[in-house]
C-alpha cells in the first residue's frame, strides 16, 4: 500500500512554512500544497527550492482567502481588498448561478496556475482550500488547467466516515453532512480525471478530523486502512492559532511522531507522492 502524507496551506504564514519543512525533513511528510497568494508564499517557494524531495502541488483558493488577480479584474468574486467571501455555501451557489461570476472565476483559476508555474516548481497535484476544488463548476474549469500545466494528481476527498466515528463522535452531524456531500460530488469524477491524465487515491483521510489529526487517530487509520493507495492531509504549524480546524502544532507533532513512523514500518506502507503513483502505474 502506498500513502501520500500531505500538508495544506504552504505559503500562508512563516509558522506553517517552518512546520511543513520540519515535518518533511524530520517526519513522514511527503508533499505539500501551496497557496500562491499566501502572505508568506515567497518564503515557501524558496524553502521548496532548497528541499527538492518535497513535492509541491497547488492549493486552489476561491473562498475564505486571498485572490491572485486585483479586485478590479474580478469585482464579482472578491471585496476591495482582494479577499473571497468567508461564506463558502453562498459563494458556491454564486459559482453555479452567475455566468458573470463564472467568467471571473475562470480568469482567477488560470492566474493561480500561472502564478504557480512562475515559481519553476514541478506541479505535483491540485487540491483546494476547504475542498472547493470539487465544486461542480470549479471542477469543470480546473480539469483542463491541471492537465495543461502538468499536474500529476488530484485530491478526491473520500474519507472513511465509519472509521472516524469509531474514533470519536464529535461533530457527528457535520461529519454526516460532509460524507454525503463529498461522496455525491466525487462519485462521478474518477472517469473524468482519467481522461485528463490525472491520478487520484482510493481513499483520503483528514476531512473527518480536519484540524485534529492526533497521533492516536492517525495510527488507527494506518493500522486499519486497506486501500491500495491513500492520502492523509494535515494542517501543521509551529504556533497555535484561533481556528478550530487548524492549522495547529498538534498536527505537526503527529507528523513527527515515532509511533506513526513505527506503524508505517510495521505494515510495510510505502511513503509516496502523486508523481510516484503515476510512475508506479507505468
Amino acid at each position: 500500500m502506498q500513502i501520500i502524507i500531505n500538508a495544506d496551506d504552504f505559503g500562508r504564514s512563516t509558522c506553517i512554512n517552518t512546520a511543513i519543512i520540519r515535518a518533511h525533513r524530520e517526519g513522514v511528510l511527503t508533499s505539500t500544497s501551496l497557496m500562491v497568494a499566501g502572505d508568506s508564499v515567497e518564503e515557501a517557494v524558496a524553502l521548496a527550492r532548497e528541499t527538492p524531495t518535497l513535492t509541491v502541488g497547488l492549493h486552489v483558493v476561491i473562498a475564505v482567502g486571498k485572490a491572485v488577480l486585483p479586485p478590479d479584474r474580478i469585482p464579482h468574486l472578491v471585496d476591495h481588498q482582494g479577499r473571497f467571501p468567508d461564506d463558502a455555501f453562498i459563494t458556491g451557489l454564486r459559482y453555479i448561478l452567475s455566468q458573470k461570476v463564472q467568467r471571473e472565476l475562470a480568469l482567477e483559476l488560470e492566474a493561480q496556475f500561472e502564478r504557480f508555474a512562475s515559481t519553476g516548481l514541478p506541479l505535483s497535484h491540485v487540491d483546494g482550500h476547504i475542498h472547493m476544488h470539487i465544486h461542480p463548476t470549479v471542477f469543470k474549469l480546473l480539469l483542463p488547467l491541471a492537465e495543461r500545466y502538468g499536474a500529476r494528481g488530484f485530491r478526491l476527498p473520500r474519507d472513511d466516515l465509519w472509521l472516524a466515528l469509531g474514533y470519536n463522535r464529535q461533530r457527528v452531524g457535520i461529519k454526516l453532512i460532509w460524507a454525503i456531500t463529498f461522496g455525491l460530488l466525487c462519485r462521478n469524477y474518477p472517469p473524468r480525471l482519467k481522461k485528463h491524465n490525472l491520478t487520484f487515491t482510493h481513499r483520503m483521510y483528514g476531512l473527518m478530523q480536519t484540524g485534529q489529526m492526533q497521533e492516536a487517530y492517525v495510527v488507527k487509520v494506518l493500522r486499519q486502512m486497506k486501500s491500495p493507495t491513500a492520502e492523509l492531509y494535515f494542517h501543521p504549524s509551529t504556533q497555535p492559532g484561533d481556528e478550530p480546524m487548524g492549522p495547529n502544532p498538534s498536527d505537526l507533532a503527529t507528523l513527527l511522531s515515532p509511533a506513526v513512523r513505527e506503524v508505517i514500518q510495521d505494515r510495510d506502507l510505502h511513503l509516496a507522492t502523486y508523481p510516484t503513483l503515476v510512475e508506479a502505474k507505468k
